[in-house]
């Protein structure tokens, strides 16, 4: 993301947080954002794969080269990880929120944690 691009959507936001630690499979970001989320954000597989796509199109994620031994793992499962690109977006983006929440604490929307 740049200052001309758009803010994450809480799908690509959440998937790019999961890609953040490493590699993953789609079915392991659709669990991963749930339990993160305690299951209030939950991503469909039309979602998931939606925005897998958009973000492989924006060059933020690629699909990895690297696989897990095939007897341990399902050859069909594709891997993910985070591109530079897609580094930097992730913390723009996280850096816009965090200046939201301080700008909320200060015009005190919300509580100050004590």
């Amino acid at each position: 993301m740049t200052n001309e691009s758009p803010p994450l959507t809480p799908a690509e936001l959440h998937i790019l947080l999961s890609l953040a630690e490493g590699e993953q499979h789609g079915y392991g970001i659709m669990q991963e954002v749930a339990e993160r989320t305690d299951g209030r954000m939950k991503l469909g597989p039309g979602t998931l794969y939606g925005t897998i796509k958009r973000l492989l199109a924006a060059g933020l994620i690629v699909e990895s080269a690297r696989r897990p031994d095939t007897t341990l793992d399902d050859q069909r499962r594709r891997y993910y990880r985070l591109t530079a690109a897609g580094k930097r977006s992730l913390a723009e983006e996280i850096r816009a929120m965090a200046d939201i929440v301080a700008l909320a604490r200060q015009r005190r929307v919300l509580a100050v944690a004590p």
